[in-house]
């Protein structure tokens, strides 16, 4: 009888608790979305529209690279064995226009710039001056396309480093108007500070889940922007190799 009592005393405690924490303060202020934005002073409303705007562009960026990164895949898996037949062969033309119509893989992009200056010196192509000419196109071409693919990278690192701190200040101006809440009202209960602290929490919440993702696909991109730089530097190398093969061939 004595633990049922208790039993009972305690589970009307926990009801009363729960009442007090989860029912709305006076004032009419809701923990709603909608109502959130509402009580929201013009700074921290101001604060969640900058890191919605910082959202949305660095989704747009995740999407863009996620997109040629993917296509710069497709089309290399397709254009590798069909430029090392036609090299095979010593179709430098044919290779050409493999690599043209590949347009967006980061391989055909490299191969078409050796190919296209060692075609551009004719017969003494495969003498040492143009050896040298087609090895500086390659390393052109490798710098240049490295760049394409680190594009709105630089975007995706400013945004994961920064938004927490533009949720920050919502969270210092969210405590300020807290302060002030209690300051107007006289009073230290949690009507007086329900409006400052949501700010503070809601600003903190939008900047941390704006920074993670992008910090997360950040650094993934990056991976793979290594990965392609290795493959890059790898077919420039093997493409080096074949006209040096192509030369002592001839002799």
């Amino acid at each position: 009888m004595v633990l049922a009592n208790i039993a009972t005393l305690v589970l009307c405690n926990l009801h009363q608790a729960a009442v007090l924490l989860f029912q709305e303060p006076e004032g009419g202020i809701g923990w709603d979305p909608i109502s959130l934005w509402k009580q929201m002073g013009f700074l921290a409303k101001i604060v969640v529209v900058v890191l919605f705007l910082m959202s949305g562009w660095s989704i747009g960026i995740m999407i863009d690279r996620a997109l040629a990164f993917s296509a710069a895949r497709s089309q290399s898996r397709a254009f590798a064995p069909a430029v090392a037949g036609a090299l095979k062969d010593g179709k430098i033309e044919e290779a050409i226009k493999v690599a043209d119509r590949n347009k967006k893989s980061h391989l055909a992009k490299v191969v078409a710039a050796g190919l296209q200056e060692f075609k551009a010196h004719g017969e003494s192509a495969e003498q040492g001056e143009g050896l040298e000419a087609s090895r500086r196109a390659l390393e052109r071409s490798v710098a240049i396309v490295h760049a394409e693919l680190k594009r709105g990278l630089g975007g995706l690192a400013t945004i994961g480093s920064t938004a927490p701190f533009v949720g920050l200040f919502g969270t210092v101006v969210g405590i300020l108007n807290a302060f002030k809440g209690i300051s107007g009202a006289k009073a230290t209960g949690l009507a007086a500070v329900a409006g400052g602290i949501s700010e503070a929490l809601v600003t903190t919440a939008i900047g941390l889940f704006v920074a993670i993702p992008a910090v997360w696909m950040f650094n993934y991109f990056t991976g793979r922007v290594e990965a392609f730089d290795v493959e890059m530097d790898n077919s420039s190398s093997e493409l080096i190799d074949y006209f040096l093969k192509r030369r002592n061939t001839r002799r």
